[in-house]
């Protein structure tokens, strides 16, 4: 393929992006695995914690597919899912309140600004005071699917954490398998106010942001400590999301994620952007 691919570059709070209108097939499915996992490395060509396709849809404003640095399909993103409903309002497709097909079912999305607030699926799976064996180290963690899957563990410092080794262990770990599950580790800063960081699947390393895996802390914390909604998350990235959710014992539901959507450069891809 000759021709240059139009691309947006963007970030969720810290969580970046390659977002391409794919509506009129500019991206085929033969080479859409070599764009993917070329584009997406840092350093040798744009660089992204992952790439998402905006596509025609005939129930919604559009259709998104979702895929993470290493060609491999994520059914939802709640940092990404900011990015493509703003992408969309600033290119034309969508209005500020709109909607859009994900691998998970409809997602609503309002533009606020620079920020984004849209509506998550509603969460399912939760297991609390799960144990888990890290080559005889034994971990206490609470599980939550929030679109894709989380472990949540509680931690005193999160600065304290091995981010990477240890969430590589439990990423990888056979109680998940064969799916695997992110991993978030959680600090109670005060009051319905927690910091998050995130081992992601996929990226296959710490992210400065994860959308889901936040929101599925901020509910199990809303869960462990009687806190009503909304809740707030410092990421890594030193960025702030608001949770918001409505509870009814150990159900969730109405669960929405607001924060940044910010556009960072448009350009074109080359080939030799994406290519060996």
């Amino acid at each position: 393929m000759n021709k240059k691919i139009p691309f947006y570059k963007m970030s969720g709070s810290g969580n970046d992006f390659i977002l391409i209108d794919n509506r009129q097939g500019l991206v085929q499915d033969e080479i859409l695995e070599q764009l993917i996992v070329g584009a997406c490395r840092r350093r040798m060509s744009v660089g992204s914690d992952g790439l998402i396709l905006i596509e025609k849809s005939e129930q919604a404003d559009f259709r998104w597919r979702f895929y993470n640095a290493d060609g491999s399909r994520a059914e939802m993103c709640g940092n990404g899912a900011r990015c493509a409903a703003r992408f969309a309002n600033l290119v034309g497709i969508a209005d500020i309140k709109q909607s859009f097909e994900t691998d998970v079912g409809p997602v609503s999305a309002e533009i606020i600004n620079d920020r984004v607030k849209i509506g998550m699926t509603r969460p399912a799976g939760l297991k609390t005071d799960q144990n888990l064996d890290l080559g005889g180290t034994h971990l206490s963690y609470d599980f939550i699917n929030t679109g894709v899957p989380h472990a949540v563990i509680f931690c005193d410092d999160i600065e304290d954490v091995d981010v990477f080794g240890t969430g590589g262990l439990i990423r990888f770990h056979d109680a998940f398998a064969p799916a695997g599950t992110n991993v978030n580790f959680m600090q109670i800063l005060n009051r319905k106010a927690i910091a998050v960081r995130t081992y992601e699947r996929g990226v296959e390393d710490e992210t400065l942001a994860c959308g889901t895996g936040c929101v599925a802390a901020s509910l199990v914390a809303a869960l462990r400590h009687g806190w009503d909604s909304p809740v707030d998350v410092r990421t890594r990235s030193g960025g702030l999301l608001r949770i918001y959710f409505k509870q009814q014992e150990t159900k969730f539901s109405d669960v929405y994620l607001e924060g940044d959507a910010r556009i960072i450069y448009e350009g074109n891809l080359w080939e030799e952007a994406w290519k060996s």
